[in-house]
């Protein structure tokens, strides 16, 4: 019992310390975001393996082809690694998709089948299909890009821990969209989100850490 308590709270020290991130060089915000609610047995080098897993989220949106994607249906069996973003973020949000890019690369032509990079738009209103096809071809044309109605975006997020504002303009007329930015990697194995990795991860914990992901396994 003790040392369940002392899990409990690792675990709450872990959701606090995961917050929506601003994408945008305009930082004259002073509003105070909220955490994102997660659970955590433990912490390898580079990612949390979460205690309880997340569902993975019930959406329907349209991929860059213009045709319709049930999340659920169409990576079932695959090991995914989903993150929320959107295509005018300066920094963090390439910054993550050009990480999983290179560590994808990295694994044989086999294995790279085997995994889903699911990229979905929290600024739905500029990222049109072609818009997101445009954006993430340049990283690497087998990843995934979704948009839709920005409340099935956000309520999908929240599915998995993930909160998500809707977009405004910054005092420099840039679009300001907060948003956590974690990436979730689901297991082939059960379909659920175990695996939570924080924006401060690198190309090369992605790059170790996916062999293991397509097989379901803890890094």
């Amino acid at each position: 019992m003790h040392q369940k308590k002392i899990l409990a709270a690792a675990a709450l020290a872990v959701a606090a310390a995961f917050t929506l991130t601003a994408c945008s060089s305009d930082s004259g915000s002073d509003k105070s975001p909220p955490v994102t609610d997660v659970s955590a047995e433990a912490k390898t080098k580079a990612a949390t393996v979460l205690d309880t897993p997340f569902t993975k989220p019930d959406m329907v949106l349209t991929d860059t082809h213009g045709k319709k994607y049930d999340l659920i249906k169409q990576t079932k069996g695959k090991a995914m690694l989903i993150y929320f973003g959107y295509t005018h973020c300066p920094d963090i949000c390439p910054l993550t998709m050009g990480n999983l890019a290179v560590a994808k690369k990295a694994l044989p032509k086999a294995e790279q089948d085997k995994v889903e990079i699911v990229f979905v738009t929290t600024d739905p209103e500029q990222d049109t299909p072609a818009a997101l096809g445009t954006w993430l071809k340049s990283m690497d044309p087998s990843f995934v890009g979704l948009t839709g109605n920005f409340s099935t975006i956000q309520a999908g997020a929240r599915q998995i821990g993930i909160g998500i504002d809707a977009p405004k303009k910054g005092k420099d007329g840039k679009t300001v969209s907060m948003h956590g930015a974690q990436v979730i990697a689901f297991s082939p194995k059960t379909d659920k989100g175990y695996l939570l990795y924080g924006d401060d991860a690198s190309v090369e914990d992605y790059t170790k850490d996916l062999p293991k992901i397509i097989k379901g396994e803890n890094p």
